[in-house]
């Protein structure tokens, strides 16, 4: 290992010579407390290091030690359940080894080398594999069968196979290849910054359902998508995200707390180990992964948090899951790239971020998507990235959120006056977008209803109608509006509070399939051209306004999976009671 010596200290950026031999990106480790640090600059035989813990306490002529090797992450059974710092320390062996607080330059293995896993191969000796393949499989958690791969830049033929109880340090098969026998271990370290490799980049066609109903349906991610959720403080970015991490349909969730506050961060290490997975009723933590980095913690770690959760999501990718990633928030992160950028007196970009800001944006969330999994057995699999975006003052206009924007193609735009009403998910609908509707329709068409589009088309088209007739209503009342006019108001405010609104913590409420979904939205259109038809026919507004069966619309969102007829029976007395409003009115259209 080759040392160095520290020549000056700015903060989280330390300068030292004497590391010619060094590369970028390589891990160091600084001062008598070995503290873990990264380089991110080589100039004239000085390199500048991030250090990812608090440097208070070094000074000039420390030692600094390069490891020779780049910022990695151990990739091997264990991972799931685990909940890591930004550098992937477990936090829950930190707390045994040295306390509550973090001490600095504490060495733990991101990984238990000493449990013994249960290997059982699915390959046999003979068979000719490549970097990519399956080997065997380890059950994990209840959840996780956990596929063990041949590591990349292998190829040949299997000459041993080992089963039974193994450690991730222990060889599981052997492999003759061009240059020699290999020993395969369960373990594999992967660069964070790699991207890991693929057979081919396919199209995302099909949808993620998340069971929150504005965006399943009128703003749908696709399987392999990326997305971002951009808002104000208050406005509800990391409930959104908590729902997305327990109901999207995916088989592994990785959660990256990215400079969040660290109340924040308790919710969600106190919150997921009690939530329930609704499909297997199993813990929703047998196949999530916590990466936890809050606000308080040194700000270099927040940028390799980003890499190291989206590093351990493409792993699991390439077995062929599908992976949601959730970073909550990449603004913490813009913001630690901001601070090193200038302790490295780079030319700034807008507001102080660096000119490479958007840049580092896209190869983040480029790493998502729908592939090919490299290997001779065909298998798919997708990484699903969803960022929060933190805008001060809620301003969208500012870089970050410019620079996501440019790269993801769904704009979840939450909205403050919103969620000071209480309407939450407090996404605006007027504003948002999904760029995956046309790629999405035929999937949805095929696997929901024939009518998805023309619903959406039809619903969407009521919210923006109500958005002009309420503009007239602020500027000459009501009372200037035609009754039909204030039926489509009528209908819209349905849409906002029956079916738009949803309560997160309300234990049926919480989720909606895509089938219920449908059924509520289409009960909703059905009011509206009943209504039409029978105002029409001579029925008063008024009646129309205050009829009872609005009630029971209201109640649709309450009602249990397994209780869709009762969803069909509420638009078959929409159809009926107010086709009786006829009988009793009599002729002409009226107010």
């Amino acid at each position: 290992m080759k040392q160095g010596r520290i020549t000056k200290v700015s903060g989280p950026l330390v300068m030292a010579e004497g590391l010619e031999d060094a590369k970028m990106f390589d891990v160091v480790r600084v001062g008598q407390q070995r503290l873990i640090g990264e380089i991110i600059e080589l100039r004239s035989g000085v390199a500048s290091i991030q250090v990812y813990e608090e440097t208070a306490g070094l000074s000039p002529g420390d030692p600094v030690e390069s490891t020779g090797a780049p910022l990695s992450v151990e990739l091997a059974p264990g991972i799931m359940e685990g909940i890591f710092d930004g550098i992937q320390r477990p936090l829950d062996l930190i707390r045994e080894s040295v306390g509550s607080y973090i001490t600095r330059g504490v060495e733990v293995p991101a990984l238990d080398h000493e449990k013994k896993w249960d290997f059982v191969p699915t390959a046999k000796v003979g068979d000719e594999v490549t970097g990519g393949d399956i080997l065997g499989v380890v059950k994990e958690t209840i959840l996780v069968e956990h596929r063990i791969m041949v590591p990349h830049g292998i190829k040949g033929k299997i000459v041993k196979i080992y089963s039974g109880e193994k450690t991730v340090d222990e060889t599981i098969a052997e492999i003759e290849t061009q240059d020699g026998v290999k020993e395969v271990q369960m373990l594999q370290r992967w660069p964070v910054r790699k991207i890991r490799p693929y057979k081919e980049k396919l199209p995302p066609l099909q949808a993620m359902t998340t069971g929150q109903r504005v965006i399943d349906m009128f703003f749908p991610v696709a399987k392999g998508g990326v997305a971002c959720i951009p808002g104000p403080f208050g406005s509800g970015k990391t409930v959104v995200q908590h729902q997305l991490a327990k109901w999207a349909e995916a088989d592994i969730v990785v959660y990256i707390g990215c400079g969040e506050r660290g109340n924040e961060m308790t919710d969600v290490l106190m919150e997921f180990p009690e939530l329930i997975d609704p499909k297997s009723g199993e813990p929703l933590m047998k196949r999530t992964v916590l990466i936890a980095n809050t606000s308080n913690m040194p700000v270099a770690a927040r940028e390799a948090s980003i890499y190291t959760g989206i590093t351990i999501a493409e792993y699991f990718r390439d077995m062929g899951y599908n992976v949601a990633l959730m970073a909550d928030s990449t603004s913490r992160w813009a913001e630690a790239l901001r601070e090193m950028s200038g302790r490295l007196e780079e030319m700034p970009g807008e507001e102080g971020y660096p000119a490479y800001l958007t840049s580092r944006l896209a190869e983040f969330y480029e790493r998502a998507g729908r592939v090919v999994c490299a290997g001779s057995q065909h298998r798919e699999g997708t990484v699903t990235a969803i960022g929060a975006v933190s805008p001060p003052g809620g301003d969208l206009s500012e870089p970050v959120t410019q620079g996501t924007l440019r790269v993801v193609k769904v704009f979840w735009a939450l909205d403050a006056s919103l969620a000071y009403s209480r309407h939450f998910p407090a996404i605006n609908w007027l504003t948002s977008y999904s760029l995956y509707l046309d790629t999405l329709e035929d999937w949805l068409k095929e696997n929901v209803n024939s009518e998805w589009g023309e619903l959406r088309a039809e619903a969407m088209k009521l919210l923006q109608l109500e958005s002009e007739l309420q503009e007239i209503v602020r500027l000459v009342g009501i009372d200037a509006l035609s009754v039909k006019d204030r039926l489509v108001l009528e209908v819209a405010k349905s849409i906002r509070e029956d079916f738009l609104h949803q309560n997160a913590f309300h234990e049926v409420d919480t989720y909606a399939s895509l089938k219920k979904q449908f059924e509520m939205l289409k009960t909703i259109l059905v009011f509206y051209h009943e209504a039409e038809k029978v105002m029409e026919a001579g029925a008063s507004f008024k009646d129309v306004e205050t009829h009872p069966v609005r009630e029971r619309i209201s109640r649709m969102k309450y009602y249990k999976e397994d209780e869709m007829d009762r969803i069909e029976a509420v638009k078959e007395e929409v159809k009926k009671e107010l086709e009786a409003l006829v009988s009793e009115e009599g002729g002409g259209l009226s107010a």
